[in-house]
């Protein structure tokens, strides 16, 4: 029997592709759990400096298995859904995904969590909660007006209409369109050039831009007290290193 999900390393990208075509690649509760350990995996693991999370051809998923789900119906945190949702919220580790075909429910929403999002021309979105007498998850309902402002969200929540890939660019949920053959080497080689960035400062960074809003100055203590301990860092005294000897730095040493 063929995995549900397949996970392959690539230097210091781990892909991790939902593998159940014949099911649209709707998720399960085992899903879920391979989905949340590849987070934690990466977390634990410094040899994991990134993640990219892709479907099959035509489809990246029709959301939960409606079947599943309710025989096995999320409740607690650690849950395989939430243990996802939360892995997904606290990680600091950068996440790429490659967008084809459907993306439902959750396939659309956990891409608000992710750092780049590339999508083919052919990637469809939808939110249909309303339409299944649910509301919205993974803190969806945030960070949908926060990408796309009150009035366009409400309209894609309210109404659960599925919406275009162009659409889901010019509503900040994708960060590039590209053609199928290129999708995931356009990915792949994004995730790459965040690996090979030094993984301290780039987790860091992650952290800064996903701190809630607060007054500028306390942002700026924030900023301030990490970029002195990054000032000290071996990473940091490779790059300056290089920058004399005109050379490109390695960091790979320092990870």
């Amino acid at each position: 029997m063929t995995a549900a999900i397949l996970t392959e390393r690539d230097n210091g990208v781990l892909i991790i592709r939902l593998n159940r075509a014949e099911k649209k690649n709707a998720l399960t509760a085992d899903m879920y759990t391979v989905m949340a350990d590849a987070i934690e995996q990466a977390e634990s693991n410094r040899g994991i400096k990134v993640l990219l999370y892709t479907g099959t051809d035509g489809v990246f998923t029709a959301g939960n298995d409606i079947h599943d789900f309710l025989e096995n119906t999320p409740s607690g945190p650690d849950s395989p859904v939430n243990r996802f949702i939360v892995n997904m919220v606290r990680t600091d580790v950068p996440i790429v995904a490659a967008v084809d075909g459907v993306a439902v429910g959750i396939g659309t929403t956990m891409l608000l969590h992710f750092d780049r999002v590339f999508a083919t021309d052919r990637a469809r979105f939808s939110l249909p909660f309303i339409n299944l007498g649910l509301v919205p998850e993974a803190g969806s309902s945030m960070l949908l007006v926060e990408a796309c402002g009150y009035h366009k969200a409400a309209e894609l929540l309210m109404l659960g209409k599925p919406f275009t890939a162009q659409e889901a660019l010019e509503y900040g949920i994708v960060s590039e369109l590209c053609e199928p053959e290129q999708l995931m080497d356009k990915a792949l080689a994004a995730a790459r050039q965040l690996a090979a960035k030094p993984q301290d400062a780039l987790r860091a960074t992650k952290r800064l831009l996903r701190r809630s809003r607060e007054p500028l100055a306390e942002r700026v203590l924030a900023e301030g007290e990490l970029f002195s301990g990054c000032l000290e860092s071996a990473a940091a005294k490779e790059a300056f290193n290089a920058f004399f000897e005109k050379r490109a730095p390695n960091f790979k040493p320092f990870d």
